[in-house]
């Protein structure tokens, strides 16, 4: 059993390391407590849509998942927040009164929507956090291991700046200060970074929003200088399209080494074309189908199956030992795309091959 507190550093951890070796195990209901049968009703809050990954990726993925394991007898009832902590608190009410069997919850706002999560635990639905942890009596947390995906890319920020060295300036753009995974990520990439380089400029972003990024890496630019910057820490891929746009802007063609995470599409392209240098592939499959079996198995009393999907333990700001499960991560660069997003069937080789990449596609044998 592995135990992580959320609200502080972790230690560094390789690449492999989750609990991932149960996730076949099953249940049944003669060796579980009472539950409910096939007919049931799954809430799924989602937190917005500037990153696609969430409409195109996770809703369809664990919908699809909830109606094989009950024979398309369980419906999922959706809504995405759209970065707005308020207009998710009163989606999760109208789930509450709706009283959907349990709540599948990606958090705007991992503090303010605390209240909504006692809410729902006083009405007797069990609350799974996914992806971001959120406060209050959560039940279970799946998510990806967010100190390693932080680690992962400061390492490979750090490879690209070959002899780097402590003079070597560099700008971080971390992820919103409302959620707890940018702590995390920011947490893991500073444990590889301090005592490296220089970081010129850090900043929290608000919502995660490209055009926010590039703002900031407009002031960055301003600051520092165009070409005083080494490299850019970003959190994330919607920020670094931003931040590509904000040193294109200001005349930079020889792009400084840039890091992401989510494999975006237009990330992917732009690692085939070397504008930006990595991201992190998080196998939204994996996280949004096994989030799928806990929620399905949690309502239906499957108890040896639901802590097989659960074993190891995380601490919340308020709550301890919650059940938990970290799905590992891979540093995506242009030489591992057809063994990443490509084998995952989460892009076609010719959804990134259009005829702008087809040159780049073309040198790294991506056919």
């Amino acid at each position: 059993m592995r135990r992580i507190a959320i609200s502080v550093a972790a230690t560094s951890m390789s690449v492999m390391l989750a609990g991932c070796g149960v996730l076949n195990a099953t249940g049944s209901s003669d060796d579980a407590s009472p539950g409910k049968g096939d007919d049931i009703t799954v809430g799924l809050l989602l937190p917005e849509k500037a990153n696609t990954r969430y409409e195109q990726f996770d809703y369809p993925i664990f919908k699809t998942k909830v109606e094989s394991l009950t024979d398309k007898k369980g419906t999922v009832e959706y809504a995405n927040a759209e970065a707005d902590a308020d207009k998710q608190a009163s989606q999760m009410q109208e789930m509450i009164d709706d009283r959907v069997d349990v709540i599948v919850l990606d958090a705007v706002d991992a503090h303010a929507i605390a209240g909504s999560v006692q809410k729902a635990k006083d009405a007797g639905i069990p609350v799974i956090a996914y992806d971001r942890l959120a406060e209050g009596p959560i039940d279970a947390y799946i998510s990806f291991d967010n100190e390693l995906v932080g680690e992962v890319q400061a390492r490979s920020l750090l490879e690209s700046l070959g002899e780097a060295g402590i003079t070597d300036k560099i700008v971080m753009m971390n992820g919103a200060s409302t959620d707890p995974n940018a702590k995390q990520f920011k947490a893991g990439a500073l444990s590889e970074l301090k005592g490296k380089v220089t970081i010129a400029k850090s900043y929290d972003t608000k919502d995660w929003k490209p055009e926010n990024a590039q703002a900031n890496m407009a002031e960055a630019i301003n600051a520092i200088g165009a070409g005083d910057i080494k490299a850019v820490y970003s959190a994330n891929d919607g920020m670094a399209g931003g931040i590509v746009k904000a040193l294109k802007a200001a005349g930079v063609t020889d792009l400084p080494p840039i890091t992401g995470q989510d494999a975006d599409l237009a990330a992917v392209q732009r690692i085939l074309v070397g504008e930006q240098y990595m991201s992190v592939y998080k196998s939204y499959p994996d996280e949004a189908e096994n989030a799928a079996e806990m929620a399905v198995a949690k309502v239906q009393g499957k108890d040896i199956q639901f802590d097989a999907l659960t074993r190891e333990r995380v601490d919340s700001p308020t709550t301890k030992d919650i059940p938990a499960q970290l799905v590992p991560v891979v540093a995506l660069t242009k030489d591992n795309i057809e063994d990443t997003v490509v084998a995952d069937s989460i892009y076609d080789v010719s959804d990134i091959c259009t005829a702008e990449f087809a040159a780049a596609c073309e040198a790294v044998k991506l056919k």
